[in-house]
């Protein structure tokens, strides 16, 4: 992954409209993040109490693996959705905010696919345990195409597109 030719950059070079162009992404990534994370916090909190409710023990092994599937996924997705914030704490005032900003939105895209499988592991682990056959795996593939479509495919066939507003 290449990163932002103008990270080598010394501070000099940078005029006023990158610096403040940068400050706006910066603050439109955090802002993004703010959105996600009660989801994903609610979720994973949520996935870390259901070993521990009474009939769970009734669950077989297919819906074990789709709970491990869905625990482990919410985990990714708060550790990405997570990173960007952390990074930018962690490199504060080191002059590195183009590279916050670029691995930032790598973090933030990854953390949402993990986030979307998390989603769909739960409502299929949920659905797996009221019903049988293909209604679960049906709703789920639904929501999994939404998912996909409103977070990811929308925004890529408008850049692909490269058209810009007018």
């Amino acid at each position: 992954m290449a990163l932002d030719p103008q990270e080598n950059r010394t501070p000099s070079d940078v005029t006023e409209d990158e610096q403040e162009q940068r400050n706006r992404q910066l603050i439109e990534l955090l802002n993004e993040l703010r959105v996600a994370m009660p989801g994903v916090q609610v979720l994973f909190g949520f996935l870390l109490t259901v070993p521990f409710q009474q009939r769970f023990s009734q669950t077989t092994s297919a819906q074990r693996t789709i709970y491990t599937i869905a625990l482990v996924a919410a985990a990714v997705a708060t550790a990405f959705l997570i990173g960007p914030g952390a990074l930018h704490r962690v490199t504060f005032r080191a002059r590195q905010k183009a590279f916050v900003i670029h691995w930032g939105s790598w973090e933030f895209i990854v953390g949402l696919a993990a986030l979307a499988v998390a989603m769909c592991c739960s409502v299929l682990l949920v659905l797996d345990f009221l019903y049988h056959g293909a209604t679960p795996v049906v709703i789920v593939a639904a929501l999994a195409v939404l998912y996909l479509a409103l977070w990811f495919v929308l925004g890529v066939a408008r850049r692909v597109r490269g058209k810009p507003d007018p």
